[in-house]
């Protein structure tokens, strides 16, 4: 009896929250946190990373309650969340390693000299441009030219449209040659794939 009681309430709590509820929200987040945390432990070995993940799926609970649906108990689906915010951000750890591994054998392989690179510094120089970028931009860019992220893959990571996604790509893409136009055959290479 007392744990349908629970049950119930955790029911009543989620279905608030989906209403706009915030105080049945920061008490679903207070009931949930520290278990949820643990949970992640099983998938991710840094405890930082664990609530991280379990950050993000409250996050996205908040950005996307009107459109939720559960299926079975408002437990079973923040830990099925969880599990899969575990997962998602493996692949994503994967896919960065990989393109850090990639970067380095290809800075070790070529040899890079004046011919490639005949402006002093130009590689700080995207950086700074990339840096002045607006954060949300930024940040879009990056995890889609240095994670390779796809466009559906950063929308769900950031609770944000593709549309939106697709955006803030265009803009940052044309901000970025305009302010390095004057090493636009140069850099054609570093952009490939986001053109």
């Amino acid at each position: 009896m007392a744990e349908y009681k629970r049950m119930q309430n955790e029911q009543q709590l989620f279905e608030k929250t989906q209403l706009g509820n915030k105080q049945a929200f920061e008490q679903l987040f207070k009931s949930y946190y520290a278990p949820m945390c643990l949970f992640a432990q099983k998938y991710l070995s840094d405890n930082d990373e664990c609530e991280d993940v379990v950050q993000k799926v409250f996050v996205k609970i908040w950005e996307k309650r009107k459109s939720i649906n559960i299926n079975s108990s408002a437990s079973n689906y923040l830990f099925t969340a969880v599990r899969n915010q575990c997962i998602n951000h493996i692949q994503h750890q994967k896919i960065k390693q990989q393109h850090q591994n990639y970067t380095l054998n290809n800075y070790q392989n070529e040899n890079i000299n004046e011919i490639d690179f005949p402006e002093p510094g130009l590689m700080s120089k995207i950086e700074k441009s990339i840096e002045a970028l607006p954060p949300r931009r930024r940040e879009i860019f990056r995890l889609s030219r240095e994670e390779g992220l796809k466009y559906h893959e950063i929308a769900d990571k950031l609770g944000l449209s593709v549309k939106t996604v697709e955006t803030h790509l265009g803009l940052a893409l044309k901000t970025l040659r305009e302010s390095l136009k004057e090493y636009r055959k140069i850099i054609i290479s570093f952009f490939i794939g986001l053109a």
